[in-house]
């Protein structure tokens, strides 16, 4: 079982920046995928970013340029830096860990943090 625990979220005006932090109980190096999503009112949970253990990232097109994720391999945490926030980022941000296991993948989920962007 792995916990995650989401910190950082918040108010912040329209092009303000905050920094999201994601902390694991397990070990990083343990993780194959650790990623960003996000879900606003009545709306779906949509993929924001995502880094997996090879180093490799992507991220929705509507938050390119403006938002970076990076892994902090010595504290088990992985980040979401945004820059240039918009009203539309206005979001529950979660944190999501992906372990690959013989035949099956198992995905854990964190609490979530809040983000508000004013306009």
């Amino acid at each position: 079982q792995v916990q995650l625990v989401e910190s950082g979220g918040g108010l912040v005006q329209a092009g303000g920046s905050l920094n999201l932090s994601c902390a694991t109980s397990a070990s990083i190096f343990s993780i194959n995928a650790m990623g960003w999503y996000r879900q606003a009112p009545g709306k779906q949970r949509e993929l924001v970013a995502v880094t997996t253990s090879g180093g490799s990232t992507n991220y929705a097109d509507s938050v390119k340029g403006r938002f970076t994720i990076s892994r902090h391999n010595a504290k088990n945490t992985v980040h979401l830096q945004m820059n240039s926030l918009k009203p539309e980022d206005t979001a529950v941000y979660y944190c999501k860990a992906v372990i690959a296991a013989p035949g099956q993948w198992y995905e854990y989920w964190g609490q979530g943090t809040h983000v508000t962007v004013s306009s």
